[in-house]
């Protein structure tokens, strides 16, 4: 395919477009998920006189280019970019960009728009993209002077990836794209008031938090997404190591601490290990670490950790006090507090033998369990078998969200950042394919493993075609229960176990099928083998115990994409269980 010639010297007229691509270049951008329309055409014809610097790829949906995107930056810390037209196009991004606002994934979003001269008309595919994502952008942009484009560009990533991360719309209007100009691409930047640089750790409240160490009889770090976006995990373990405190993590937090040491406790909250959570409510000492006390963590707020001092580092300010008022608010990014904290901090004046002798009766007690004499393959039982069998490779695992999203969290087994991709704020369906997609691009010599549900891998099921065009070697292996697990699980806790259309299977009554334990393999509908198998994928399912290894062997080495469906019960809870708003002393175990 031929390709046209790159755009000239900056002394020369260049095109708005052109001014858009050469920046992203400028930004070290090497891929750009982006799907073009009839508003955006410019900046897609600037892309092919840059294949040799920016690979572009063309998911299947722009809502599946933005998680792709946010896959990329999630395992990089470096900022995704993807790219829509206009209307339609930019609003299939919205829940892309409302996402990774809640999880302070950098990323920048740029979208086409009609023309300067009829904005405001009700042209055809036009819709106030900046307007619609005011709440839930970090920034945005909807530039109306070509000249501006440049230092707009630049700044855009500035914002991105300082302070707190997090999406930045540029909405660029298709006569600016078509308009030549000279560009100044070392413009100065136009952000009166934006200092997103935190102010260095007060020694004084590093003091007090080492002075709290030194007298805790009962600690815990409670360390969130905030450890890994700063960066501050190998800080966290130097931590650890000094002071002897045992860690939780938040959902977002999973791999900042590696799971499989003693002094771990895994995830805390409304589906987090029982041990972790009776930890916290006993703390004398709470050590929160880039976390955000949301409200699947903490229950009822007022009673969370209530009879702990409490610690907070986060480099947001809004965070401190906003949900939990705390005794030292230290704002400051996390790595550079944390190192600060090491250099001086000392471990516990009285050993914390009793503290973990009480932790580890908790775990003896109450671990994360599932029923190993199940004749058929539960969900849980998979997750495990996976984590175990890549225990030694390089593996990054992307979910969807509902009961199997749990239970990844619960079963898998995180030693490093950056391993764990998972919606976790914004809770979206569709999620996981994609951003394995985003991932693997970013990461081809890891292993990259979807774990699904069948109701969420449908939402963003056409990118299967992007994998295969691109080769793209994802894997999928989809926990199949024929229904919306999460939400049939809180019907059956506090709605008397009435269906209310989360049934996803072709019939209308589910007990006619002879389901019992499970579901009739004839029953099972749709056939993800069959779809996975036409979009050129390797496919396969099984039901039985003893197939499973094999399976999950074959899925793992296969050289292209490929999914393993595996028949689960529908009936299965994520246990344990704090009800919402509730606190741990309601606290559901089966």
């Amino acid at each position: 395919m031929a390709t046209a010639s790159r755009p000239a010297a900056s002394t020369a007229f260049v095109s708005g477009a052109d001014v858009v691509v050469e920046s992203l270049v400028r930004q070290g951008v090497e891929v750009i998920f982006a799907y073009p329309g009839g508003a955006s055409m410019p900046l897609h014809q600037s892309l092919t006189r840059y294949g040799d610097k920016i690979r572009t790829i063309l998911p299947r949906h722009e809502q599946g280019g933005g998680f792709a995107a946010q896959g990329y930056a999630r395992v990089t810390g470096k900022p995704g970019v993807c790219m829509a037209t206009s209307g339609p196009g930019a609003l299939n991004l919205v829940t892309a960009i409302a996402d990774a606002k809640m999880d302070s994934v950098p990323m920048v979003a740029l979208t086409g728009q009609v023309g300067t001269s009829v904005i405001g008309t009700d042209a055809f595919q036009e819709t106030p993209i900046v307007e619609v994502c005011r709440g839930i952008t970090k920034h945005h942009y909807l530039v109306t002077d070509a000249n501006d484009i440049a230092r707009v560009m630049r700044e855009a990533f500035y914002i991105a990836t300082t302070g707190r991360p997090g999406p930045v719309l540029v909405d660029l209007p298709k006569n600016i794209q078509l308009t030549n100009i000279v560009p100044d691409y070392d413009a100065p930047l136009n952000l009166p008031g934006y200092r997103p640089e935190p102010p260095a750790p007060r020694p004084e409240q590093i003091a007090q938090v080492a002075a709290a160490i030194k007298r805790a009889k009962r600690p815990v770090i409670y360390a969130g997404g905030g450890v890994i976006t700063g960066d501050a995990s190998d800080e966290l373990r130097e931590l650890v190591r000094k002071t002897g405190i045992p860690v939780t993590m938040t959902l977002m937090g999973l791999g900042a601490f590696p799971a499989d040491d003693s002094r771990c406790l895994d995830m805390l909250g409304m589906h987090g290990s029982v041990y972790a959570n009776y930890a916290v409510d006993e703390a004398d000492l709470l050590i929160a670490i880039g976390v955000r006390f949301d409200d699947r963590v903490t229950g009822k707020v007022a009673e969370f950790a209530q009879h702990g001092f409490i610690v907070h580092i986060d480099i947001d300010p809004s965070e401190i006090n906003k949900n939990k008022l705390v005794h030292v608010p230290i704002v400051a990014d996390v790595e550079d507090a944390l190192h600060a904290l090491n250099k001086i901090v000392e471990k516990p004046s009285a050993p914390l033998d009793e503290w973990y002798s009480r932790i580890a009766e908790w775990k003896r007690e109450d671990p994360f369990s599932y029923d190993t004499s199940y004749p058929g393959i539960l969900a849980q039982e998979a997750i495990d078998h996976l984590s175990k069998l890549t225990a030694d490779r390089d593996t990054i695992i992307t979910v969807g969200v509902g009961q199997h999203q749990m239970w990844a969290a619960q079963f898998y087994k995180f030693r490093q950042p950056r391993t764990w991709l998972s919606s976790s704020g914004l809770g979206t369906m569709g999620f996981g394919l994609p951003a394995a997609m985003g991932a693997k691009v970013a990461r081809p010599e890891a292993i990259v493993v979807d774990i699904d549900g069948d109701g969420s891998i449908l939402m963003n099921i056409q990118e299967f075609a992007t994998c295969k065009t691109e080769n793209i070697a994802v894997k999928v292996l989809l926990l199949n229960n024929q229904h919306l697990g999460m939400v049939v699980q809180w019907e059956d806790r506090f709605f008397k176990g009435n269906r209310a259309h989360t049934y996803l299977g072709p019939i209308d009554n589910p007990e006619a099928c002879g389901q019992g334990d499970g579901i009739s393999p004839e029953c099972r509908y749709p056939d993800f083998v069959a779809i996975a198998k036409g979009f050129g994928w390797q496919a396969e399912t099984v039901h039985e115990k003893a197939d499973l290894d094999g399976a999950l062997r074959r899925l793992i080495d296969a050289p292209g994409p490929a999914l393993l469906d595996v028949q689960v019960p529908y009936q299965e809870h994520v246990l344990p269980m704090i009800p919402s708003g509730a606190t741990v002393r309601d606290l559901i175990k089966r």
